[in-house]
């Protein structure tokens, strides 16, 4: 009986022995006469998907401004209050211009002066080239008899003896009168520039929509006093949203503009699907994210300010990596161990080393590849 008995526990341990290996042929509890177990009991290792990071941000306009006083003065007008609508080029802000007006009037009687300025420097110049006044009589010493002898002899003389030349007299003259008529012309100008600067200025007293959009904030009413710079309204384009989130820098090398992300937003149930449309340059050298910009669906129903959820794609995993399900692992033994169909169906035992567990499933780093076809139950447990 002893003999028989030590018989019988060598066998036993020539058994465990055999299963012992890697990928040894191995036969689960099925009926007699089967190789393989029905394949609704088979899973097919999927890779393991990235990560999914939600991150906060804020629903803002598509476009949004903040008009500013481009003069002091006196808000005479505010047109509108928050929420209302206006279209491009329509007046939301207007502030007193007296003292510009004033100074505009001075400004074209200015220019008057100067355009009877420019007529007559021309009318010294065509008299100048009409009767030249170097050849004047009346432009001569003495009177009479005297003055006509000082232009019959004394001139000629002179010239003929080298002194003076009519020639250079009479082409500075027309020379003089020319640069009057320039002189008077530039004057003019300057006037009209101070009138068109006037005109500018007058203009900034009126402060537009600079599109079709919603006033979202008043800054001043009817009546306050501003100075140059201080804030009137703000002004956004609302027809178009967009989700601003400040994302950290890991997430962000997974992004490129255009991408289509995952968003819900507060009050919403439903996610919606946002397009990354800008992504900033810099990141935050103290919170070490950069600003991502997402528009949103035309339909989507919200305002600025609202608190949103952005859904992002984690980093890349090795491509080694698979997900299978907890009740895959074959119980005991000092290394986790699956069962897998191969080629022809037959069960072999594979050596795995596991990491985190994962929404009912653990994740295999090695041992396994996608695609590899792992028995949910082993062993007949269900």
């Amino acid at each position: 009986m002893t003999l028989m008995r030590t018989a019988s526990l060598m066998l036993c341990m020539v058994a465990l022995v055999g299963t012992a290996g890697a990928q040894t042929a191995w036969t689960p509890a099925q009926s007699p006469g089967t190789t393989s177990p029905d394949n609704t009991g088979v899973h097919v290792a999927q890779p393991l998907a990235a990560e999914r990071h939600t991150v906060s941000g804020t629903v803002i306009p598509f476009s949004e401004v903040t008009l500013r006083a481009q003069s002091g003065g006196r808000v005479i007008a505010v047109e509108g209050v928050e929420g209302d609508r206006f279209e491009a080029e329509e007046e939301l802000v207007a502030i007193s211009d007296d003292r510009l007006q004033a100074q505009r009037q001075a400004a074209l009687a200015e220019m008057r002066t100067t355009e009877a300025a420019i007529r007559e420097a021309r009318m010294q110049y065509d008299r100048e080239v009409i009767s030249p006044r170097s050849q004047d009589i009346g432009q001569m010493p003495g009177m009479g008899m005297p003055s006509m002898f000082d232009q019959m002899f004394t001139r000629n003389m002179g010239q003929f003896m080298g002194f003076g030349d009519p020639t250079l007299d009479r082409t500075t003259d027309l020379f003089s009168r020319h640069i009057g008529v320039d002189q008077a012309r530039a004057r003019w100008e300057q006037a009209r520039a101070r009138v068109e600067e006037l005109d500018v200025a007058l203009e900034d007293t009126r402060s537009r929509a600079p599109f079709d959009g919603v006033i979202m904030h008043k800054h001043v009413e009817q009546g306050d006093t501003v100075q140059p710079g201080h804030p009137l309204v703000t002004f956004g384009h609302l027809d178009y949203l967009r989700v601003e989130a400040a994302v950290p820098v890991r997430l962000v090398r997974q992004l490129d503009v255009g991408d289509i992300v995952p968003v819900t937003l507060d009050g919403h149930a439903e996610e919606v699907s946002a397009r990354v449309s800008r992504i900033f340059p810099l990141a935050d050298p103290q919170r070490h994210t950069v600003t991502v910009k997402f528009d949103l669906p035309q339909e989507v129903r919200g305002g600025p300010g609202m608190y949103a959820e952005v859904h992002l794609p984690g980093e890349v995993t090795r491509e080694d990596r698979v997900v299978i399900p907890e009740s895959a692992i074959i119980p005991g033994g000092a290394l986790p161990r699956v069962a897998v169909l191969d080629a022809d169906d037959e069960v072999r035992i594979r050596m795995v080393r596991l990491g985190a567990s994962r929404d009912g499933g653990v994740v295999v780093t090695s041992g396994l590849e996608p695609g590899a076809r792992v028995l949910r139950h082993p062993g007949g447990r269900h």
